[in-house]
């Protein structure tokens, strides 16, 4: 009995033995790789790029003030429209005191200018109604008696504006009420009530007041690389992308490549671009797409494109030197074969590429390995 049982496990552990053996050099041995078969389509490629800069307002207009003084008013706020004229702040007048004596001076002057010139004037007449002096000497006497009140008047006026920012003849076109110089959109006003103002002169540029677009007519601005400036043309469509309105695309067409870069990224120079953005009226939902100014965008441009040409995956292509390589699938479907084809390749989308000559469209070409085949 023991010495069945002792047979039984010495047979036990060589078949053990061997079907460990078996089942080691079964999978051990290579197995044909199979590859993933393609046939070319007839199909339109383009090249694009992607430009990333932002949306603005064709013109900015600042507002600024033609007085220096205080705010003492604000009657707009960001985000409202205005129109040409329309007043979007009243001022207090701060006079300089050094125009303000010249001013009053100028006034004083002026009166006893002009009473002299009554007196002379008055004395002359006398003696023209009189008929003792020429009509030419009585005119002249005239004049200058006119001339004195414009003076006057004149200085008076000056005065006024000096002193309030406003003659008694000119309220309606006060220098205390700042008006929109355009029709647009208010897109900031960084003063607040209380505030000094300037106005503009030799050595500064003066406070500004409001800024003011029309949001109607806005570009595109963005940088593009030196290497792909050159494929670029006044005119070229591209198609415009909102960061925070993702579901609408915006055609705009090119009308500014800079002549000098503008600044330089990772070593490569860039270069400016504008193209007008085309604003659609209303979304598919009906309603007109808020664009604000400085939004974030991307455009799409189509450097290159090709219509209705032979085309495969350009993963299938073979490259050696300045030559490229297919392989035409041959054979049955269990054991396939590959001829090595040259082929003259064209344009390239980044995911298929054109073949111009050397394959046909009923041709079949080998494609990548095939995952289960590629992992073993």
């Amino acid at each position: 009995m023991k010495k069945f049982v002792r047979i039984f496990v010495i047979a036990l552990v060589v078949l053990l033995f061997l079907g460990t053996f078996v089942f080691l050099y079964l999978n051990s041995r290579p197995r044909p790789e199979r590859y993933e078969t393609l046939e070319p389509k007839v199909m339109d490629l383009e090249k694009t790029t992607i430009v990333t800069g932002k949306i603005e307002p064709r013109d900015e207009v600042a507002v600024k003030p033609q007085i220096s003084g205080i705010i003492t008013e604000l009657l707009k706020e960001a985000g409202q429209r205005v129109e040409v004229g329309e007043v979007i702040a009243k001022l207090k007048v701060i006079p300089d005191m050094n125009q303000l004596a010249s001013a009053e001076s100028r006034v004083r002057l002026s009166q006893l200018n002009l009473r002299q010139a009554k007196v002379d004037y008055e004395r002359q007449k006398t003696l023209y109604d009189k008929g003792l002096i020429s009509a030419n000497d009585y005119e002249k006497v005239l004049q200058a008696y006119n001339q004195a009140r414009e003076e006057a008047s004149i200085a008076q006026e000056q005065l006024e504006l000096t002193r309030d920012g406003v003659s008694s003849n000119k309220a309606s076109s006060s220098n205390t009420l700042v008006r929109s110089t355009i029709s647009g959109i208010i897109l900031d006003i960084p003063v607040k009530v209380g505030n000094s103002v300037i106005l503009s002169n030799t050595f500064n540029d003066g406070t500004t007041i409001a800024s003011v677009a029309d949001m109607s007519d806005l570009i595109f601005r963005g940088n593009i690389d030196e290497t792909e400036v050159g494929r670029l043309s006044v005119g070229m469509p591209m198609q415009i992308t909102i960061g925070a309105l993702q579901d609408l695309r915006f055609p705009a067409a090119l009308e500014y490549i800079s002549p000098k870069a503008a600044a330089t990224t990772g070593g490569a120079n860039q270069f400016e671009i504008k193209a007008a953005v085309t604003v659609p009226t209303a979304s598919p939902d009906g309603k007109a797409p808020l664009i604000r100014s400085g939004y974030s965008a991307t455009a799409q441009i189509v450097l290159q494109g090709a219509h209705q040409v032979l085309a495969i995956p350009e993963a299938a292509i073979e490259f050696s030197g300045d030559s490229a390589f297919v392989y035409l699938v041959g054979g049955t479907d269990k054991q396939p074969t590959y001829t090595r084809t040259s082929v003259q390749t064209g344009l390239s989308d980044g995911i298929n590429i054109e073949i111009r000559s050397g394959l046909k469209a009923s041709d079949k070409v080998r494609g990548s390995l095939l995952v289960d085949d590629a992992g073993k």
